[in-house]
């Protein structure tokens, strides 16, 4: 059973609202038309989705809880767009063969069980000659400046309790070799997050210090053995200390894939 390494805690939330289609789905943009039907997969709290269904004719999105996609109908709601919502597996997806122009996926692959398999849903789903597209984080390029050693500590944490979780928190560096796994003809690409302003690296920062301590993240490596109560406190520490430096700068790399399925990948052209 794969674990959600992050949970829902508010400092989780904090972070992922931040995502718009342009800090975090550049890569696809070009790709919409007005007129395409797009599935996003593990949309979250919505906020790249919402933008997504501003930009192309139908969005349907899914998250696999249903108390989950709440938090994404009130982000359309507030946006006044129009999305379908469902519950439903990344793994066996319930849509037929071919059914979307876009299927994408955010942050979601380094989540899952499979993401071979995930991918090639994904690809089933889609018609030939449309878009899939997927991106992820690589935790171990967390890179940032001072050095400070807690920083450190707390990304190996971060990997461990995801690994242990089921996941693979390096999941950027991968995404091109899965989606060949999968079957498709993958075009890789790469982008990074970069937060260097005293307002950036204050709500970066401050996130990461209370998700150390208070998110399904701190709860799970206490709870696996990998930290104490004061290991944690230690790195969230570090986190407000870099968070108020004046020269502090952190980046991330994102893996992306965009391919276009040349048929169906699945092996039956009935719903699951």
């Amino acid at each position: 059973m794969v674990v959600y390494t992050h949970g829902h805690h508010e400092s989780v939330l904090r972070t992922h609202r931040w995502r718009t289609a342009e800090n975090s789905a550049a890569y696809l943009l070009p790709s919409l038309t007005p007129s395409a039907k797009l599935l996003d997969v593990g949309c979250g709290p919505g906020t790249i989705t919402a933008d997504l269904a501003a930009r192309v004719g139908s969005v349907t999105a899914v998250e696999n809880v249903a108390a989950a996609l709440d938090l994404a109908r009130a982000a359309a709601d507030e946006r006044g767009v129009r999305i379908e919502f469902a519950v439903d597996d990344v793994h066996a997806l319930s849509f037929p063969d071919d059914s979307f122009d876009v299927v994408h996926a955010h942050q979601v692959l380094q989540h899952v069980a499979d993401p071979v398999t995930a991918l090639r849903e994904m690809a089933r789903v889609c018609r030939p000659g449309g878009v899939v597209a997927a991106r992820d984080g690589d935790y171990e390029t967390f890179t940032w400046w001072p050095v400070l050693p807690e920083l450190i500590e707390f990304r190996e944490l971060y990997r461990a309790v995801a690994r242990a979780n089921g996941g693979e928190p390096d999941a950027g560096r991968r995404l091109f070799s899965w989606a060949r796994a999968a079957g498709l003809d993958p075009v890789a690409t790469t982008s990074t997050w970069c937060f260097a302003t005293p307002e950036d690296r204050a709500w970066w920062g401050g996130s990461w210090a209370d998700r150390v301590t208070g998110s399904a993240l701190a709860d799970r490596a206490v709870e696996l053995g990998l930290a104490d109560r004061a290991d944690l406190t230690r790195m969230a520490d570090a986190w407000r200390t870099w968070s108020a430096a004046d020269d502090g700068w952190f980046s991330m790399v994102h893996g992306e894939i965009l391919s276009s399925p040349r048929g169906s990948a699945g092996s039956s052209s009935t719903a699951r």
